[in-house]
C-alpha cells in the first residue's frame, strides 16, 4: 500500500453515517458506568439537576458546532480549526493536542472496561489494571490499528453497523429497569445518602462524567471533510445529541429504582451489569457485559478515526510536522494513527499505577477536552461580537447565535471550575512535551519557533507541567 502526501480523492459519507459517528463515539464505555458514578455523588434529585444542566450545556455546544459548520464551511476538523482561526496558531495547536490526547486517553478507558468486565469471570484480569489485562489490551489496541489502516470507508461502515447493534442491550436495560422499578427504593434514593456536601457540590462532582459521556457530540464536525453536504454536519450533530441524551438520562434515573444508592456506589464497573443482576439475576450481568463489549469496540473505532483526523488536518495546515500529513491510498492518515495508538499504549501502561484505572482515565479524558471545547465556544462568541460572517444576516439571527455562544462559553468555563486543579495539572503534563511537534513544524517551514506572546504562553504551560510532576511526586495529586 503506497503513501502520498495529500490524497486526491476524499471518501464522502452520508448524514446517516455522520450521525452514526456521533452516536457511536458518544455511546461507549461511559454509559455503562453511569449508575455507580452518579450514586457515588448524588441521589435522584441531584441526578435530574445534573442531566438538565449537562443536557442544556451540551446542547448549546452542539448548536455552536452546527452554526460554525455552516458559517465557516472552509474549516475542517472543527474543534482544532476553530481555535486556530479565532485565537492564533499556537492556541490552535494546543486545542488540537488537547483534543487528540483526550481521544487517545478515552480509548484507554474502553480497554480497561473490557478487561474489568471479563474480570468478573477471569480474576487474573482484576479491574482491568493488572499486567495480564494490560498485555491483552495492548494486543487489541494494535489489532485495531491494523484494521483501521485498511481504509476509512470500511471502518466507517463497520461503525454504523456496530452503533445499531450496541444500542439494543442499552435500550433493553432501560425498559427492564423501568418495568421492575420499586417506587419505595426510588423514593428513598430521591435525596440519596448523606454525601457530605451541598446539592450544588453534588451536582458539580458529576460534571466530569457527563462531559465524558457526551464526548463525540462534535464528531461530525471533526470528520466534516468527508460530508457530502456541509449542512449534513449540523443535522448529524443534533440528531446524535438528542438521541444520546435520552439514553444517558434514562440509564441513570431508572437505576435508582432497583437498588439503594449506597449499594449502587459499591458496584464494580460496569455498574449497569450489577444493577441488572440485582433486578433479573445473573443472566443480566452476562447480557450487559456482551452489550458493553460491542458498544466499547464500536466507540473505540470511532474515536481512533477522529484522533488521527485531528493530527492529519493540523499537519495539512502546517501546524504539525509534515510526516503526520501522509495518508494511504485508502485515505487513512497512517502516521497520525500510529502516533495516536502509541499514546494510548503509553497511557494504558500508566493505568497499572493508578488507584482506579477506569475512573482516572475517564476523568482525565474529560479534563483534556474542556479547553478545546471552551476555545470553540469562544470562537463562536467572537464571530457574533465582531459580526464576521453576519454581514447580510438578520439581527435576530445574530442575537440568537450570540445567546447560544454565551451560554456555551459559560457552561464550559463552569466545567473547568468543576474539574478542579488536579486534572488541569495532569493535563498540562501532556500538553508541555507535545509542544515539540509544534517546534518541528515551525522548523520545517523555516519560521521562528515562538513569537513573544507564544513564548510567554508556553512558559506558563511548562511551569504548570513542572508543578503537576511535583504534585504527583510528593503526593499532592494521585492517579
Amino acid at each position: 500500500m503506497t503513501e502520498q502526501q495529500v490524497p486526491e480523492r476524499t471518501v464522502q459519507v452520508t448524514v446517516l453515517t455522520l450521525t452514526a459517528m456521533v452516536v457511536g463515539s458518544m455511546v461507549g464505555a461511559g454509559v455503562f458506568s453511569l449508575p455507580r458514578r452518579f450514586a457515588q455523588e448524588t441521589g435522584v434529585s441531584g441526578a435530574l439537576i445534573a442531566w438538565t444542566i449537562a443536557g442544556a450545556g451540551m446542547l448549546t455546544l452542539a448548536l455552536v458546532f452546527q452554526r460554525l459548520a455552516v458559517r465557516k464551511p472552509d474549516l475542517d476538523a472543527g474543534v482544532y480549526a476553530y481555535a486556530k482561526a479565532g485565537f492564533g496558531e499556537f492556541t490552535g495547536f494546543f486545542s488540537a493536542v488537547g483534543y487528540w490526547a483526550s481521544a487517545c486517553v478515552g480509548n484507554v478507558t474502553y480497554w480497561v472496561l473490557i478487561m474489568s468486565t471479563l474480570g468478573e469471570w477471569i480474576p487474573a484480569l482484576g479491574k482491568g489494571d493488572t499486567l495480564i489485562a494490560v498485555v491483552l489490551s495492548s494486543v487489541g489496541l494494535w489489532s485495531f490499528f491494523l484494521l483501521i489502516r485498511r481504509g476509512t470507508k470500511e471502518a466507517a461502515a463497520l461503525n454504523r453497523i456496530v452503533t445499531v447493534a450496541k444500542l439494543v442491550p442499552i435500550i433493553v436495560f432501560v425498559l427492564l429497569a423501568a418495568f421492575l422499578l420499586d417506587p419505595a427504593v426510588f423514593a428513598d434514593n430521591f435525596r440519596g445518602a448523606d454525601y457530605g456536601g451541598s446539592l450544588f457540590e453534588q451536582v458539580s462532582d458529576t460534571m466530569l462524567v457527563t462531559v465524558f459521556v457526551f464526548l463525540g457530540v462534535e464528531g461530525a464536525s471533526v470528520y466534516s471533510r468527508h460530508a457530502r453536504r456541509r449542512e449534513d454536519v449540523g443535522r448529524a450533530t443534533l440528531l446524535g445529541f438528542v438521541s444520546v441524551l435520552a439514553i444517558f438520562a434514562s440509564v441513570t434515573i431508572v437505576s435508582y429504582g432497583i437498588m439503594p444508592s449506597s449499594q449502587i456506589a459499591e458496584l464494580r464497573q460496569p455498574s449497569m451489569a450489577g444493577v441488572l443482576d440485582s433486578a433479573v439475576g445473573s443472566w443480566g450481568t452476562a447480557f450487559v457485559s456482551a452489550g458493553l463489549i460491542i458498544s466499547v469496540l464500536g466507540a473505540y473505532l470511532a474515536w481512533s478515526l477522529m484522533a488521527a483526523e485531528v493530527l492529519f488536518v493540523a499537519a495539512k495546515d502546517n501546524d504539525m510536522p509534515g510526516f503526520l500529513a501522509r495518508s494511504t491510498d485508502n485515505d487513512v492518515p497512517v502516521n497520525a494513527l500510529l502516533l495516536s495508538t502509541s499514546l494510548s499504549q503509553t497511557v494504558l501502561i500508566i493505568t497499572m499505577f493508578s488507584e482506579d484505572a477506569f475512573d482516572f482515565a475517564l476523568d482525565l479524558t474529560a479534563a483534556l477536552t474542556l479547553i478545546p471545547f471552551l476555545l470553540a465556544a469562544g470562537y463562536a462568541l467572537k464571530l457574533c461580537l465582531t459580526r464576521e460572517t453576519y454581514g447580510g444576516a438578520a439581527a435576530s439571527a445574530r442575537r440568537g447565535d450570540l445567546i447560544i455562544a454565551v451560554l456555551a462559553t459559560v457552561y464550559t468555563a463552569f466545567l473547568l471550575y468543576a474539574a478542579g486543579p488536579k486534572f488541569l495539572l495532569v493535563s498540562l503534563i501532556f500538553y508541555a512535551p507535545a509542544t515539540v511537534l509544534f517546534v518541528l513544524a515551525r522548523r520545517e517551514q523555516g519560521r521562528r519557533v515562538f513569537s513573544p506572546r507564544e513564548a510567554a504562553f508556553f512558559a506558563l504551560v511548562a511551569a504548570g507541567a513542572v508543578l503537576g510532576v511535583l504534585a504527583l511526586a510528593v503526593g499532592w495529586v494521585s492517579l
